[in-house]
């Protein structure tokens, strides 16, 4: 990106993450042994938090409860230097929250969401709040978002001319960001979300399809279109080229942020004009270090960790 940089504005989910991990394969109706731990999470909250390490100036709009959770969310995200003083406390609601169970090798089983309180981010509550988008260098959102509020962040990243990028966040919220194809800079969906938005299946093994999937998403007016495919590495294309980076051979704790943390890598590289090829690797990287560990954001995430372990 050539213009002078403001700050990245964040627009979507902060939650509590409750995450568990059997020992061994669960029988249904029955529990089983195994690690239960909770995080802070949400898909912008995390993306936010990643470039804030990556010492990328933040603004995250949110939506909290007037709970001890809310008040968790918020006070964590300006402890590492993400601004706040923008997010909505919904009085007499509760806070987001997501709960994972992931199988015995740490790759996710099934989990379910509690997002009602994003009804908050209104359409009202964003025009309120448009000299964040006028004085923003990029906007990243997230389809937690209702289709109200999406259509009125793609008003106004036209109107101010800022580049919006879009995490799908789900298989079921991809759908929301379809009819906004042509007016996204960067999205970075994974196999399922990519199906869903581009309307294409393919096998999420095959690299070479998932490369004309990215490629249709640019001909659909994606200007970049990163793919996810976990132990495959990610997939690439913008209009003068598409590629392929490998993943990084690493255990699994625990996968729940790395997707976040691809996005925010790649957010950060393309804020510094790296070359979308070297973009991509260290999303790669930064998913891989996430993978390492139990947190959702990794706490010691710098740029030298990134370019120490580079995918090559």
């Amino acid at each position: 990106m050539e213009e002078e940089c403001g700050h990245v504005l964040v627009i979507g989910a902060a939650n509590l993450d409750v995450k568990g991990r059997p020992e061994r394969e669960m029988i249904r109706g029955s529990s089983a042994p195994g690690i239960i731990r909770s995080s802070l999470g949400g898909v912008a909250r995390n993306i936010a938090e990643n470039l804030a390490r990556l010492d990328v100036e933040t603004v995250l709009l949110t939506a909290v409860g007037d709970d001890q959770i809310g008040e968790r969310l918020l006070g964590q995200a300006a402890g590492v230097g993400i601004d706040i003083t923008e997010a909505y406390i919904a009085e007499g609601r509760r806070s987001g929250a997501y709960m994972a169970l992931l199988a015995p090798d740490g790759t996710l089983d099934v989990a379910l969401d509690d997002m009602s309180i994003m009804e908050m981010i209104t359409p009202d509550y964003l025009e309120e709040r448009r000299d964040l988008f006028r004085d923003a260098c990029l906007v990243v959102i997230d389809a937690n978002l209702s289709p109200e509020a999406i259509a009125k962040v793609v008003e106004l990243c036209d109107i101010y001319d800022v580049a919006l990028a879009a995490d799908p966040t789900s298989t079921t919220l991809a759908a929301r960001l379809r009819p906004h194809l042509q007016d996204l800079y960067m999205t970075s969906p994974d196999v399922q979300e990519a199906k869903a938005l581009c309307d294409v299946e393919f096998d999420p093994n095959d690299r070479d399809a998932a490369m004309e999937a990215a490629a249709k998403l640019v001909s659909l007016g994606v200007d970049i279109a990163v793919i996810t495919m976990g132990e495959f590495g990610a997939v690439y294309a913008n209009g003068d080229t598409m590629g392929h980076v490998p993943a990084i051979k690493t255990d699994i704790v625990d996968p729940t942020g790395a997707g976040d943390a691809i996005t925010a890598a790649i957010i950060f590289g393309l804020l510094e004009d790296i070359p979308l090829d070297e973009c991509v690797r260290l999303g790669v990287t930064a998913a891989s270090l996430t993978l390492r560990t139990r947190e959702t954001v990794r706490s010691d995430l710098s740029l030298d960790l990134l370019y120490n372990e580079l995918a090559t």
